[in-house]
C-alpha cells in the first residue's frame, strides 16, 4: 500500500508542476502543457492521465486529513 501511496504522491506532484507550467504558459503566450506535449496525439491516454492525477490528489488529500 505504501508503494501505491508513493505513486499517487508522484502523480500529484507531476500534476502540480503541469498546472504551474500551464499557468506560466498563459503569461508567456505559449502552451507548456507537458501532458499534452507527451501524449497529445492520444486524447484517450491524455484523459486517463488527468483522471489518475485527479484521483491521486483526492486520495492523498484524504490520507493527509485522516491522519489528524
Amino acid at each position: 500500500m505504501k508503494g501505491l501511496y508513493t505513486l499517487a504522491m508522484i502523480l500529484v506532484v507531476v500534476g502540480a508542476i503541469n498546472w504551474g507550467l500551464i499557468g506560466l504558459g498563459g503569461f508567456l503566450g505559449s502552451n507548456l502543457n507537458v501532458v499534452n506535449m507527451l501524449v497529445g496525439s492520444l486524447p484517450t491516454v491524455e484523459s486517463i492521465v488527468y483522471l489518475l492525477v485527479g484521483v491521486s490528489g483526492l486520495w492523498v488529500g484524504y490520507e493527509q486529513l485522516s491522519k489528524k
